[in-house]
C-alpha cells in the first residue's frame, strides 16, 4: 500500500483533497511527526524507515538531498515534486493517479515531477 510524507511547506488545499478523495489513505504531514523544521536530510531519512513516499514543492533542497541518498547507496522509496503554480485540482487528480495505478516499490530512488 502506498504511503506519503508531505513536506513541511506542501499546500493544505492539496493535501485536503487528497483526503477527500483518498479517505483511507495513509498520508501524514511532517508537522504530524515531529520533524516541523527539521532539515530535508532528516525528512528523508524518516520517509525511508517509514517506507513512506515524499510529496514536496521544494525542487532544490528536497532533491538534491534525495540524490545524495541514492548516490550514497541509501534507501529512498521516492520523491514527489508538485509545482506551486501547478492548479489544485491537478495536484489531487496526479496523486490520486498514482495511489490508484501505482505500486509502493516501483518509485524506490525515483525523484518525479507531478503530474508524470
Amino acid at each position: 500500500m502506498i504511503r506519503f510524507l508531505t513536506d513541511e511547506d506542501f499546500n493544505s488545499k492539496i493535501l485536503a483533497g487528497i483526503r477527500r478523495r483518498l479517505p483511507d489513505l495513509d498520508i501524514v504531514r511532517v508537522q504530524d511527526v515531529g520533524l516541523r523544521t527539521l532539515p530535508d536530510q532528516l525528512v528523508l531519512e524518516f520517509a525511508a524507515t517509514d517506507n513512506r513516499l515524499v510529496l514536496t514543492h521544494d525542487v532544490t533542497t528536497m532533491r538534491r538531498h534525495a540524490l545524495a541518498r541514492v548516490d550514497a547507496g541509501k534507501p529512498m522509496p521516492g520523491v514527489f515534486e508538485i509545482s506551486q503554480s501547478l492548479p489544485i485540482g491537478q495536484a489531487i487528480d496526479a496523486v490520486v493517479f498514482i495511489v490508484e495505478c501505482g505500486r509502493d516499490d516501483e518509485w524506490n530512488g525515483l525523484i518525479e515531477n507531478l503530474p508524470l
